[in-house]
Parts: structure tokens; sequence; C-alpha cells
């Protein structure tokens, strides 16, 4: 191969290898899978993913370089958002293949998952069927202004830290199902928990939005629906 020929495939994987580089950090992953909810300010990434503001924004800047997110400044705030709707694509598909290929991902599920009561598996076609046949009271426990990015067609907004305060609002005639951010998101998990401990009967939709839309489905934007 001439020595042109092997500078250009040199150079064209190094350009690959930016994007590898910029994701080869379990926390940059995490701000990618909230980005996949909607914008958010570095203080709400940061609050969400558990980290300091600095290593945020340091953490942002990585995958700004790479041009995986884009960054709007307005007044005191800074709000990033996915470059666009590829970037979630490549997540989802990233977690696809590591549930494929690792197994390491199924089984720290499994454990997380037998260890919180009455989360057992559920058949999870049929759920999908009920939500969207509106037979059951969906609820979206993520943050506000999550839902107002994008949330499952009448869906409720209520943000896991007001579940208890307005369970007295829920129908208790119906099943009520509750979603979040995606299979690893931790929060319909509680608000499980919380509602099958107050006796409602009560089930967790593991897809979160971007499954939900990745499959063809509608998907509402705009003011919240409350109870």
């Amino acid at each position: 191969m001439g020595s042109s020929n092997r500078r250009f495939k040199t150079a064209i994987y190094e350009q690959f290898a930016r994007i590898g580089k910029a994701i080869s950090n379990p926390s940059r992953l995490e701000l990618l899978d909230l980005l996949c909810q909607g914008p958010r300010t570095v203080e709400a990434l940061a609050r969400e993913a558990g980290l300091g503001l600095a290593n945020t924004s340091q953490h942002l800047k990585a995958l700004r370089e790479a041009r995986l997110v884009e960054a709007e400044k307005s007044g005191l705030f800074v709000t990033y958002r996915l470059a666009d709707g590829q970037v979630c694509q490549f997540f989802r598909t990233l977690r696809s293949l590591a549930e494929t290929r690792l197994a390491e991902v199924g089984e720290i599920t499994r454990r997380f998952l037998e260890a919180r009561q009455g989360l057992q598996p559920v058949d999870r076609e049929q759920l999908m069927i009920k939500v969207r046949e509106g037979a059951v009271t969906v609820l979206d426990v993520r943050p506000r202004e999550e839902y107002r990015a994008g949330h499952l067609p009448g869906a409720l907004s209520v943000p896991l830290k007001e579940l208890e305060r307005r369970l007295a609002d829920l129908p208790r005639e119906r099943e009520v199902v509750a979603y979040c951010r995606g299979p690893y998101c931790v929060l319909a998990v509680e608000a499980v928990e919380i509602l099958r401990a107050r006796g409602f009967a009560a089930f967790r939709l593991e897809e979160g939005v971007a499954d939900w839309q990745a499959k063809g489905f509608p998907v509402a934007v705009g003011e919240e629906e409350r109870v």
C-alpha cells in the first residue's frame, strides 16, 4: 500500500477513534443517557449523575470536542443537548451490543432486581400493549423537564420525589405502570416499590422514551399532564 493511501487510512481511523476516546468513561456514557431525555443544564446533569460541577463540565467538554453534544449559554447557565438524534441512536446501539456480548450486564441487573421487593420479571410485550391501549395508569417518574421534552402519550408527570404525597390522587382500581429513562434507570424501580408498599398493583416498564420512540411508537412533547 502506498504511503499516501496509508496516511489516508490512518487519518480516517484516528477520527473514528475520537468517538471511542470520548465515550471511554462510564460517567460520560451516563451523561449521554441523560441527554437522550432532553437538554439539561450543567447543574442538572451534575445532580442527576451524582458528580461534582467541575467534573461534569470536564466530561461534557470531552463529549463536545468529539461533536457528540452542543452547548448554549443563556445568562449564567449553560445548557447541553445532543448534537443530533444519531447520538442517542448510537448510545442505544452501544447499550444493546454490551447487553448481547457482555454477560456481566445481565448478571449485574439480575442481582440488583432480585434484591428488590416484588420486582419479578413481567411480560414486557403485554405490558406495552396495555400502555398503548390506555388500559393502565402510566406514571412518568422522571424530573418534570424531561417529561416536557418527551413522554409517552397519556402518561402522568409524577416525579419520584413527589410520588408519596400524590398517592391519594391515583385510582386504585387500575394497574399502575411506572417508567423512567430506560432499563438501567432506577427511578421507576423505586416508584414501583413505593406503590406496592401502599397496596397498588404496580409494574415497571423497562423501556424509556428513546426506546419507545425507536420502536416506532408516538411520543408526546410539551406541557405536563397532572393527576
